[in-house]
Formats: C-alpha cells, sequence, structure tokens
C-alpha cells in the first residue's frame, strides 16, 4: 500500500466519498437501489480499511476477518437485547469485544509468516464461527440474535432515532470518517512506516532493531478493534446477528474487495472495492442468480493481469494522459537547452 509523501489533513478522496455517499438519499431510487445499500456500502468500507491495515499497510494475510466482525455484532447485540445499553455503550462493548479477541488471537498467530500465518487465521476464524452455532444460550445458535432494537443516538441536548436507515446511513458515515482519518495518519506516523518495513522484510526490520512480533501483534489488534466496530454497526442496521458473519466466504469478501479495489497500491483502494463489490451484487444480483460467478471470474482476471487493481489501472491511466500531455505540448527555448543538458 501506497500513499502520498505528505498527509492531508482532509483527504479528497474520503471527502469525495463522504458526499457521495452523504447525498445518496436524493438518487439512490434512481438507480433501483435501497437506502440500505449504503449503509452496507459505509459499514463494509470501514471494515475493509481496518483489513487494509493488516494486508496492505503490514503485509499480513489474515483469511478469517469476519470472525472478528461477527464478534462485534455478537457483542453489540448481546448487550442492547439482554443488558439494555445505549448505542455508544453497545458499540464500546463491540469494539472492545472485537480487541480482546484480536489479542488473544494475536497472540498465536503474530509468530508465523507467509501461509503459515494466513492458516491460522483460518483456524481461528473457523473455531469461532463453530462456537457461533453451538453456544445457544449466549448466540442463539443457527437462529442468531433477533430483534436488535437500534438505540436513539443520545448527543446529550438531542435524541435522535436510528429507526430510518437514512439515520443509520449518517452513523455509519460518522464512523467511517473517524476511522479513515485516525488509520490514515497512523499510515504517516512512524508506527506505520515501520508497518511498512515489516511488510517490505521481516527479517531486515528486526535486524535494525524493530520488535517485529510487537507491531505484527498490535496492528492485528487495531484491525480486529475496527472490524468488530463495523460489525457493531452492522448488527444494528440488519437488527440481527447471524453466525453466517463469521464464516469464511463472509471472510473472503472483505479480502476480494481490498484486491480488487487496489487496497495493496492505494490507502483509497477498499473504497473502491466495496462499493464495486455491493453495486456489482446488487445491479447484477437483479438479472442473475450466479452474479457472484461473473464477480468471481473479474477477479480472476484482475489478480492476473491487473493485480494492483481498479486503483492501480486508474493510475496506470493517469499517468498515460500526463505523458500523452507532456509531448503534445510543445517545447520552449528553456526546456530544448534543459533537454540538451
Amino acid at each position: 500500500m501506497s500513499i502520498a509523501r505528505t498527509p492531508s489533513l482532509l483527504p479528497l478522496p474520503l471527502v469525495a466519498t463522504l458526499v457521495v455517499l452523504g447525498t445518496s438519499p436524493l438518487w439512490n431510487a434512481k438507480l433501483g437501489l435501497y437506502p440500505y445499500v449504503m449503509v452496507e456500502i459505509a459499514i463494509w468500507m470501514t471494515f475493509a480499511l481496518g483489513y487494509n491495515l493488516l494486508l496492505g499497510g503490514a503485509g499480513l494475510p489474515s483469511f478469517g476477518h469476519g470472525a472478528f466482525f461477527g464478534v462485534g455484532a455478537y457483542a453489540t447485540g448481546l448487550a442492547v437485547t439482554r443488558l439494555g445499553a445505549g448505542l455508544w455503550t453497545a458499540l464500546a462493548c463491540g469494539a472492545l469485544a472485537g480487541a480482546i479477541a484480536g489479542a488473544i488471537v494475536g497472540a498465536f498467530v503474530s509468530h508465523r509468516r507467509g501461509i503459515y500465518y494466513a492458516l491460522l487465521t483460518i483456524a481461528f476464524g473457523q473455531v469461532f464461527w463453530f462456537v457461533s452455532i453451538k453456544w445457544h444460550s449466549v448466540t442463539g445458535g443457527e437462529d442468531g440474535l433477533l430483534n436488535i432494537r437500534r438505540p436513539p443516538v443520545d448527543l446529550g441536548f438531542a435524541r435522535l432515532s436510528l429507526d430510518a436507515n437514512e439515520s443509520l446511513l449518517y452513523l455509519a458515515l460518522g464512523v467511517l470518517a473517524v476511522v479513515a482519518l485516525f488509520l490514515w495518519r497512523l499510515a504517516y506516523s512512524p508506527y506505520g512506516r515501520v508497518l511498512g518495513a515489516v511488510k517490505q522484510n521481516e527479517v531486515r526490520a528486526a535486524f535494525v532493531g524493530h520488535r517485529v512480533w510487537q507491531y505484527k501483534w498490535s496492528a492485528f489488534v487495531i484491525s480486529c478493534t475496527i472490524a468488530a466496530l463495523a460489525g457493531s454497526l452492522f448488527a444494528l442496521a440488519q437488527q440481527s446477528a447471524y453466525p453466517n458473519v463469521m464464516s469464511l466466504h463472509q471472510s473472503g469478501f472483505v479480502v476480494m474487495m481490498v484486491l480488487i479495489g487496489g487496497g495493496l497500491v492505494s490507502f483509497w483502494g477498499p473504497l473502491i472495492g466495496v462499493a464495486f463489490f455491493l453495486l456489482a451484487r446488487d445491479l447484477l444480483g437483479a438479472y442473475t442468480e450466479t452474479w457472484l460467478l461473473w464477480y468471481g471470474l473479474l477477479f480472476m482476471a484482475v489478480v492476473l493481469f491487473k493485480p494492483e487493481g481498479i486503483a492501480g489501472l486508474w493510475r496506470a491511466g493517469l499517468a498515460r494522459v500526463r505523458r500523452a500531455f507532456v509531448h503534445a505540448v510543445p517545447a520552449t527555448p528553456a526546456r530544448r537547452n534543459e533537454s540538451a543538458s
């Protein structure tokens, strides 16, 4: 994952994303989309950005990340249905549960590299999924947790209802903005640069004195916390929590979103990948039940011929336009002297 040399306090891609999604209630019906789709896009964008801290930022392929998304969903659902928690408490419970689960799992996987790291994340993800199905007294088993109400937004001086999907959309966009700005600043910090060094070569990073295991563990915990926070919002959006959010294919979805969006080369690639995946699901799904087959074929083509994803394709296109523009501009005497020298 590459980023610009100088950080922006308010990055343009984030502003554009917030504006497009924030104004979607005005135009999404014209495209045949439901308001809930935009809520889902905002939630998955938060999930994908947190996941890309591992894959794009540190080069750590976690293939069981849906488990932590589900942990957040269940924790928030239990806080609302059994403890009667308010919105902020419920979201905090989900994020805290994800952090604890990530800290435990990270202690086991952070000593490993490559395929062994990936396989361990799959194994732990399946353990969480199995527990969610079998622990009926807590999780509801295969039926899941139902009737999770949406607590109102308590601002102290006012209470705003989240019953409408449009209201929930703005809450999800607020969380997305906070998470994106946090990760954006983190990427430019010394911590983010060390993660980049770990991605390039763990052995060299350890040789120059960095405690690689601690950086990998902490990145895993941060990523799991963000995944759980996104899962908390997802539980409120669906007003339920099911074991399938922890399944292996659910974990695979976020990997596909990040890769096809270009998360390996661009910090903002996951935003593109999420929007592309979910809009393809809804628009293609309206015409064929085998939409995932066609999306899978497209994903294979991108991985084989353009592994940098959509963001990489966009950058390559801009580079061609710049080169064409430079060649089209007639050379001035000063430029001729410079090129001659």
